[in-house]
C-alpha cells in the first residue's frame, strides 16, 4: 500500500473509502500533476485522482451504482478540492 501525505486529500480518500467498503485492495492515485494548468487545477496538486478498488460490498452492482457509492462517500471532497474523479472497481484480484 502507498502511503499519502498525512492530511493530504489522497489520505483522506484512502481513510474514508477503507472504512465504509472494507476493500481488498485499494489504490489511490493523485493524477494532478497530468492537469496542470487546466480547468479545475486549483493549484494545490490534489485535484484530480484515479481509485483502483476492489470490494465485496460493490461486487453486485452496477457500474453506475458503484460509483454513486463511492460519490457519495466522497461528497465533502468532491464539494471542495477535488475536481475530477476516476473510478475503477475490479471485478477480482487479477
Amino acid at each position: 500500500m502507498k502511503e499519502h501525505p498525512a492530511g493530504s486529500i489522497a489520505a483522506k480518500i484512502d481513510e474514508k473509502l477503507r472504512a465504509a467498503l472494507e476493500p481488498t485492495s485499494l489504490e489511490v492515485i493523485n493524477e494532478s500533476h497530468m492537469h496542470a494548468g487546466h480547468a479545475g487545477d486549483n493549484g494545490t496538486g490534489e485535484s484530480h485522482f484515479r481509485i483502483r478498488i476492489l470490494a465485496k460490498s460493490l461486487g453486485g452492482k452496477t457500474r453506475v451504482a458503484q460509483h454513486r457509492e463511492i460519490n457519495s462517500i466522497l461528497a465533502d471532497e468532491l464539494k471542495g478540492a477535488v475536481h475530477a474523479l476516476a473510478i475503477d472497481v475490479k471485478r477480482s484480484e487479477a
